[in-house]
This record gives C-alpha cells, structure tokens and sequence, in this order.
C-alpha cells in the first residue's frame, strides 16, 4: 500500500448548495455554533473570512480527543462551489506529510449533494487513512444541514 492516498464521501443534504457552500467559503467560524459538540472554535489567523491565502486554526473534537489544524484556504470556487483547505500545521501533521481537504457542493436537479475529499500522503505505511476524520466532516456537515434547513 502506498503513502499517497485520497478518500471520498457524499451525502444528500436539503439545504440549498449555494448556502451550504456560503459557510465554508465564507463563514467557517460559524461551524462552532452549527456543531459545539464536534468543532470547539475556528479561530482566523491571518487574512479575512471567505478569502484564498485566509489562515484558520480548528479546534475540534473525535472521539473524545481535542485536535488543532491550521489550514490555509488554498482555493474558492464560486463556481464549482468548492473550497479546498491545506494543513500547514497541527495534529494531522504528525501523521500525514501533507493533507487537503476540499468540500464541494453539487446540485443534481433537486438534489444537492456535498463531496468531501482528502488527499493526502502518509508519513509511513503503518498511518491509517483518514477514516475517523472523513466520518467526522460528514456529521458536521449534517449538523450544518439541519442548522440551514432550520433557519
């Protein structure tokens, strides 16, 4: 098996794709109050919300266990409604040599769909894949669902 990886989920949400994608091209600190009991806080380090180079820091939870990332946004694509975050510091790093993420929101007729994916690559063969935390992005982003849904 190699190092290199990549790791792909969708779900079908309610919430139009053009609100969802608002709040993790746009509004990403909001996730806290969307999912307190997963996202501790979202902290913005350098640059301003909803802007490409824009540092954030994410302190959130997985099986009882806190975790940091730093994550540069790397991309928004208002178009594709996608964004694509890059890990350049924190927890994951201990494991992986290198890790994105990128969210992206798709509508299929009446259908809106969300694709998380990571890529990443591995610091050595025994590092699992990325599981737990893909597990983790899609329950947020059904909490996110039900918030959008809701308000």
């Amino acid at each position: 098996m190699g190092l290199v990886g990549k790791l792909e989920a969708e779900i079908l949400i309610l919430a139009p794709a053009d609100k969802f994608h608002e709040v993790w091209g746009g509004r990403p600190h909001h996730m806290s109050s969307v999912s307190p009991g997963k996202v501790q806080k979202v902290d913005l380090h350098e640059g301003d919300w909803g802007n490409v180079g824009s540092v954030i820091e994410w302190s959130y939870v997985i099986d009882g266990k806190n975790h940091v990332a730093k994550e540069i946004v790397e991309a928004i694509d208002k178009e594709n409604k996608a964004v694509t975050f890059k890990v350049i510091e924190g927890d994951l790093l201990k494991e992986y040599k290198s890790f994105k993420a990128i969210v992206q929101t798709i509508s299929k007729g009446e259908a809106t769909w969300v694709r998380w994916t990571f890529e990443y690559e591995k610091l050595n063969k025994e590092i699992p894949a990325p599981v737990k935390l893909l597990g983790f992005v899609i329950h947020v982003s059904e909490e996110l669902d039900d918030h959008l849904i809701q308000a």
